[in-house]
């Protein structure tokens, strides 16, 4: 004989184990995430080379493609360096962009945008790039593409470093971009729209970067 008055118990049971597991599993990967160190070989200035780059309006399904990206930073050197600021971005240019036909001028501004590492597996490091803005422009269209506002200066974009071909990719999931103070654009484009980057830029001189 089954008593069905402790089915609910059981459940419960087993759900409050199945959150506290979770929970300690979720805590474990984030003590270890906090408690990484990292190790940059030879760090200092570098400079980044990409061929084709793209700015997406996601929610237009809009692209800007460029023919070619560039950048320069720095990065710290040495052993046991915390991910928070690792790095940074000092400019970045965008050449030859364009869309159906109609050519964009790209412009950064002042740039100091921090590199964080947040994990790291198999020789590529994983994190974002953060405090991302610029503004793009053309004869018909112009919009600025930020974080939270057209002046927060805190956008953000995934990217991925790998040693083996020394390439830091911008990977266009899990930005926290959009678009703002559209002008013109024939409607096409709207104020709030979510934005990403797309692009690899090849780092020299080559670095080496850990984590453990």
């Amino acid at each position: 004989h089954r008593d069905l008055h402790s089915f609910p118990t059981r459940r419960s049971s087993d759900l409050t184990s199945l959150v506290a597991a979770l929970s300690l599993g979720f805590s474990a990967t984030t003590a270890q995430a906090a408690t990484l160190t990292w190790t940059v070989t030879p760090g200092g200035a570098i400079t980044g080379a990409a061929g084709t780059t793209t700015l997406e309006d996601n929610t237009a399904g809009l692209t800007v493609t460029c023919t070619s990206s560039s950048t320069t930073g720095t990065l710290k050197s040495g052993s046991g360096l915390s991910g928070t600021g690792i790095g940074s971005v000092t400019s970045i240019t965008f050449n030859d962009c364009s869309v159906d036909g109609i050519t964009l001028t790209v412009a950064t501004g002042t740039v100091s945008f921090p590199l964080n590492l947040k994990s790291y597996k198999s020789g590529t490091s994983s994190g974002k790039i953060a405090k991302i803005h610029f503004a793009v422009s053309s004869s018909v269209c112009s919009f600025d593409v930020n974080g939270t506002s057209a002046t927060a200066n805190n956008g953000t974009v995934r990217v991925k470093y790998g040693n083996k071909a020394h390439t830091l990719k911008v990977l266009p999931g899990g930005s926290t971009l959009h678009i703002y103070d559209v002008s013109g654009c024939f409607g096409l484009i709207n104020s709030g729209d979510s934005g990403s980057v797309s692009a690899a830029f090849v780092i020299s001189p080559a670095q080496k970067i850990t984590a453990s």
